[in-house]
């Protein structure tokens, strides 16, 4: 690759300082003239019908300013997709989950706003419900939503290749089921909002959120506001991992308010209501049927997966799919069968998750594992006889550009000594492996693209415009570095303005992994038109061919000339006299089948990339409490590019915290008929800084032929394969298997006895 002076450094993230310091605004922190704070009544029960609201005596409160119930909404549905709107976002007629919206209210401060909250008298209905997924395809069950047999909300059905006479003619066929719990983000800032609705019929939002143009959009239909004047700002964002890439009432009972109120209002949930009332992580129940020859390679699978989806559509159908197309993207299969349900409960909403899919993933690689002890195959070996490579064609017909899948393994094996290791470890010690693939964005329509623009200053500076929005893993930093990079100017000269829907270009969305890919190509595409610019008033200035020019901090040279050139201010200023304003202009879309559908048609080019990471863990096991201790964690992500190492590596330790550390051994959720137990930190047990292990991160670089620099999805890989390596390595220390998440001591306890009474 050419020599870069910025794109591939190690460069300390523009918002660094802000964020260190305290100077970064998230939304709570943010206060408007006259503004007024909301608080929203939610169901005391799982599911009821909605006799009567009766907000007279909260209205009579002095300083109460607005108050709503569904009574004063359109009636209009949300749902991700036109079939999947189920979800009034200020319900009419009935609940379907403990801490779903009932009433809301704006006052002149918090306290009254609590106050008048327990003056809303609601008349239920209590009616039968259902909390798990076998209660909810039982015979009789109650339906939570008329129409869906069963109570299942999605069905994902996928078959490639002859699977039955496959497995007829296998040397080996194993079946197995593996059960995890619901998870939640907790990212460290709860959900906000900020919304104003002024006397000219617009409105301007703050929140969190991973996609501006999305979120506006949907509020756009769900208020039947015009789109052009929903305005989405920018505002710092504390963490997503999935968790705000949808639709929630909290923004939608914010505006009403605001239009009802003719004031601002602002609502900022608790740590119970960030868990219960935005997204969680879906509970699974995956039957895993896998047969393989004589060595090791499998030739067919069959694979059942149900998920608990909670009372709402949500991401339904994507939700359904992703565990199986990660599987398909990571390990060869020219014969399966994938049947995929999302089950319709009692419970808060799930959506998509950073770390989705944990009984489907860990399953698979745990058989793997299973598979190769009973061939006497190297864990390793047998990855390697079934990984991915360039090349490959997927079973839903997606094409893979670049792949180092095997370096990955290889290098995570050498990294952690895995031959000299594996089989050689003391009693209750043990080492695992996972690999995983991600993919670098999917369809998404006319959104599907990132757009960018580059302007001047006269002083030679420039701003980048970027709807590419930044939710705490370095988007912003990426922009700047790619823009800096392709001008040849110091990133102290560029300013960015990104994801605010007024001024900001469309893009994608981050929640789909795609932002470096399109967002970044975008960028450095406006870069070089712009530079293209530049170098034509340049050159005339200089006398020489535009094809001899570079551009070098901040200046513009002839290669191979004197060190010094012209400053790009004076270009700048050469360009506005003459009339020819410089602009750049890029924009960039994923190459993907539109055609395909996550239900209907499953099939064509999902993404044009796909990374891949592999993670080793070696842990130690007390086998008299259960506790489990991980000494050492290598992580190997085939990323494409590292735009910026650093970074990279920041998310590989955070894929492994949220993967595996929380993931694997402690966080799940506990419930007592639909109410949750564990909605806070007190007690729901996300790692700390002190819990972690020693971790090598390690960056495989495949250069893909159409990412930015080569670069693609960086991070997600390593959270779904880290979950893999921890439960390997547990099961591995321990002698047995376990088929049930998160790993707990006490789950951890019960299959050491179970073991003991089997050799016994």
């Amino acid at each position: 690759m050419t020599d870069r002076s910025l794109v591939g450094k190690r460069i300390p993230k523009i918002d660094s300082l802000a964020k260190a310091t305290g100077e970064a605004r998230f939304t709570a922190d943010l206060t408007l003239p006259r503004m007024l704070h909301g608080k929203i009544l939610r169901s005391p029960y799982p599911h009821a019908r909605i006799l009567s609201i009766d907000t007279s005596e909260a209205e009579r409160l002095p300083g109460v300013k607005a108050v709503v119930t569904g009574q004063d909404t359109g009636g209009e549905k949300w749902g991700v997709f036109r079939y999947t709107r189920d979800q009034q976002l200020l319900p009419v007629d009935k609940v379907r989950y403990v801490g779903e919206e009932v009433a809301a209210l704006a006052a002149v401060s918090e306290d009254v706003a609590q106050e008048a909250l327990d003056l809303i008298e609601v008349e239920y209905e209590v009616l039968p419900a259902v909390f798990t997924i076998e209660e909810a395809m039982a015979e009789g069950a109650p339906l939570i939503h008329e129409g869906f047999d069963r109570n299942i909300n999605i069905h994902v059905p996928i078959e490639v290749g002859d699977v039955e006479g496959e497995f007829g003619r296998a040397h080996l066929v194993r079946e197995d089921t593996f059960v995890s719990e619901e998870e939640s983000y907790f990212m460290g800032e709860p959900y906000a909002i900020l919304a104003n609705y002024d006397t000219s019929g617009n409105l301007e939002i703050w929140m969190p959120n991973a996609s501006p143009h999305t979120k506006a959009k949907a509020l756009s239909n769900v208020l039947q506001i015009p789109l052009t004047k929903v305005h989405v700002r920018k505002t710092t964002i504390g963490g997503a991992f999935g968790g705000r890439s949808d639709v929630f009432p909290g923004e939608f009972i914010a505006a009403l308010l605001s239009v009802k109120a003719g004031r601002p209002v602002k609502i900022v949930y608790t740590r119970e209501e960030n868990t219960m009332a935005t997204r969680q992580g879906h509970s699974m129940i995956t039957t895993i049927k896998t047969g393989v020859n004589t060595d090791g390679v499998v030739t067919a699978r069959d694979i059942t997966c149900h998920m608990d989806g909670g009372a709402y559509s949500s991401t339904g159908p994507i939700a359904t799919s992703v565990p199986f197309l990660c599987l398909e993207q990571v390990y060869r299969m020219p014969n399966v069968r994938y049947n995929g349900y999302r089950i319709y409960t009692n419970k808060p909403i799930r959506g998509m998750i950073r770390t989705h899919g944990r009984a489907f993933a860990c399953g698979v690689d745990m058989q793997l594992d299973m598979i190769a002890e009973e061939l006497a195959i190297d864990p390793m070996e047998i990855r390697l006889r079934n990984a991915t490579r360039q090349g490959d064609i997927l079973p839903t017909k997606s094409v893979v550009h670049s792949c180092a899948l095997d370096e990955t393994i290889k290098q995570a094996a050498a990294k952690s000594r895995w031959k000299e290791t594996r089989g050689k470890l003391p009693p209750y010690h043990g080492i695992g492996m996972g690999c995983n693939s991600v993919q670098t964005g999917f369809p998404l329509g006319i959104r599907g693209g990132s757009q960018a623009l580059i302007k001047f200053n006269e002083d030679g500076g420039a701003t980048v415009i970027s709807g590419v929005v930044d939710t705490g893993q370095g988007n912003d930093n990426m922009l700047i570095q790619i823009a800096a990079e392709e001008l040849g100017l110091p990133m102290e000269d560029l300013r960015l303005i990104s994801a605010d829907t007024e001024v900001t270009p469309t893009d994608a969305g981050c929640y789909s992994m795609v932002s470096t890919f399109a967002g970044g190509n975008a960028v450095r595409l406006a870069a070089q038109d712009a530079q293209r610019q530049l170098f034509e008033v340049a050159a005339e200035m200089m006398g020489a061919e535009v094809e001899d020019l570079v551009a070098r901090d901040g200046q513009i040279l002839i290669e191979g000339e004197s060190p010094t050139g012209i400053p790009i201010r004076k270009v700048i200023r050469k360009a506005l006299i003459q009339d020819t304003p410089i602009m750049g202009r890029g924009h960039y879309a994923p190459h993907v089948d539109h055609s395909r559908e996550w239900i209907k048609n499953p099939l064509g080019q999902l993404s044009e990339a796909f990374s891949f990471g592999t993670t080793v863990a070696e842990v130690e096991v007390d086998p008299e409490t259960g506790q489990v201790k991980v000494l050492e964690v290598t992580a190997a992500q085939d990323c494409g590019f590292a735009i910026n190492p650093t970074v990279v590596e920041g998310q590989f330790e955070g894929g492994i915290a949220m993967g595996g550390q929380g993931g694997v051994l402690t966080e799940g959720h506990q419930w007592s008929g639909g109410h949750m137990l564990n909605p806070t930190y007190r007690e729901y047990k996300m790692p700390l800084a002190c819990d972690m292990p020693q971790i090598n991160p390690m960056i495989v670089e495949s250069l893909d032929p159409n990412g930015p620099y080569g670069a693609k999805e960086a991070g997600m890989s390593i959270a779904m394969s880290a979950a893999q390596a921890y439960c390997n390595a547990i099961c591995n220390a321990i002698g047995t298997w376990i088929h049930e998440l998160p790993f707990t001591p006490e789950t951890i306890l019960g299959a050491i006895e179970n073991k003991k009474k089997k050799d016994a």
